[in-house]
């Protein structure tokens, strides 16, 4: 889980456009499709990536991992509801069908962390939980103990549909008391 980090170090040279790896390609195509793609996006690259999504939202990810923006990083997951009630995160789903974690000013990365160990020391969780809790646990206490690495909490905002009833508000995780 390491060398998932690692990357994050700067990088010389042109910026990445993706943050998956990505390889130059020539194509030839017809002049009405390069006029299609051209209205999803300007960079005929990102206009195929924007339209391969759906097709790239059924293939399988893995449980949990960085998706790569330059120097930073975010971890995206499988969405899972047991997340989102165990632990009181949100879950912002992306286009390719996993979501990114957020969560309120009560929470911490290491707060996070803890309530996922003591989720998978329960041991009811589905075997699909297990493999998403385990992996965010990974990525967090490698960061945690990796040198050149900060966990940062950033804001998102995010845009809900008011459907006539007020978003209910996830709880933080109830503390043990010691």
């Amino acid at each position: 889980m390491k060398s998932t980090l690692r990357p994050l170090a700067p990088r010389r040279g042109r910026p990445r456009k993706f943050s998956a790896p990505s390889k130059a390609v020539t194509l030839t195509l017809p002049e009405p499709v390069i006029a299609a793609l051209s209205d999803i996006d300007a960079d005929l690259s990102r206009a195929v990536v924007r339209v391969a999504q759906p097709e790239m939202a059924r293939r399988p990810h893995p449980p949990a991992q960085l998706a790569r923006f330059g120097r930073s990083a975010v971890i995206v997951v499988n969405p899972t509801r047991t997340l989102e009630d165990r632990t009181g995160v949100v879950l912002i789903p992306l286009s390719d069908g996993r979501a990114l974690i957020s969560f309120d000013e009560s929470m911490t990365a290491a707060r996070l962390e803890l309530a996922i160990r003591d989720l998978l020391e329960e041991a009811k969780l589905t075997p699909e939980d297990v493999r998403i809790f385990d992996a965010i646990a990974e990525i967090l206490k490698t960061a945690r103990h990796s040198r050149g690495i900060s966990v940062c909490l950033r804001n998102i905002i995010v845009l809900e549909a008011a459907n006539g009833r007020p978003r209910r508000r996830r709880a933080p995780p109830r503390q043990a008391r010691g």
